[in-house]
């Protein structure tokens, strides 16, 4: 189950209508050339280096963007509202990642990090809806049963959209492969769908800088 009112169009390969913002959601993958001098800056903005440290030239970040995107265990999206390119997203097989380190990780578990990336769309209600769309598009996999993610735990603002996505705190944990205190947050598929699909919070949730 995605929701009843998702699509999959063309040029994406998830979208929906997010109705407490008015907006449409929708995912497609990175593209390098395409995407690269966007998320470049985003990268580099003040509300994004504190947590994800890509903060590099543009020849040392074209590369790190061409290895992610080369990775076999993990796919770069943009996500876009009303078709506007602002958010980035990393959905990633967790069981391959680094994270399987520190839980007990299902070989089906989907993993996801998160920015938004122009400063004029945090702190809007737009994390959540589009947190949202991102784990229903994770559940189309059927054997998927969990989705996790593992935020900086300086970022409590990250934390509330999550937990308000349906994820249960787990703990904090020290990731030392990432260099970072984060916390260890689960989203359970029968949850998900029983009570964040089919009744999505009214009022908006309050708009969130990252999640890593």
């Amino acid at each position: 189950m995605t929701g009843p009112d998702a699509v999959v169009a063309a040029r994406y390969d998830y979208q929906t209508h997010a109705h407490e913002v008015g907006k449409t959601v929708s995912l497609r993958p990175v593209d390098l050339d395409r995407d690269l001098g966007r998320l470049h800056r985003w990268l580099g903005s003040e509300h994004v280096k504190p947590y994800w440290q890509l903060d590099l030239p543009l020849p040392a970040f074209r590369e790190e963007l061409r290895e992610k995107l080369e990775a076999d265990h993990l796919t770069p999206y943009v996500g876009c509202l009303d078709h506007v390119p602002m958010s980035y997203w990393e959905c990633y097989w967790a069981a391959d990642d680094a994270l399987a380190n520190h839980y007990d990780a299902d070989p089906n578990d989907q993993g996801v990090h998160l920015l938004v990336g122009p400063e004029e769309y945090l702190g809007h209600g737009y994390a959540l809806p589009l947190l949202r769309a991102v784990v229903a598009m994770q559940f189309r996999h059927p054997e998927t049963r969990r989705v996790v993610a593992e935020p900086d735990a300086r970022n409590e603002r990250a934390r509330r959209v999550f937990e308000r996505c349906g994820f249960r705190d787990e703990g904090e944990f020290r990731f030392d492969e990432r260099e970072k205190d984060a916390t260890l947050l689960v989203c359970d598929r029968d949850r998900f769908e029983s009570e964040v699909l089919t009744d999505p919070p009214a009022a908006p949730a309050q708009g969130v800088d990252d999640d890593d």
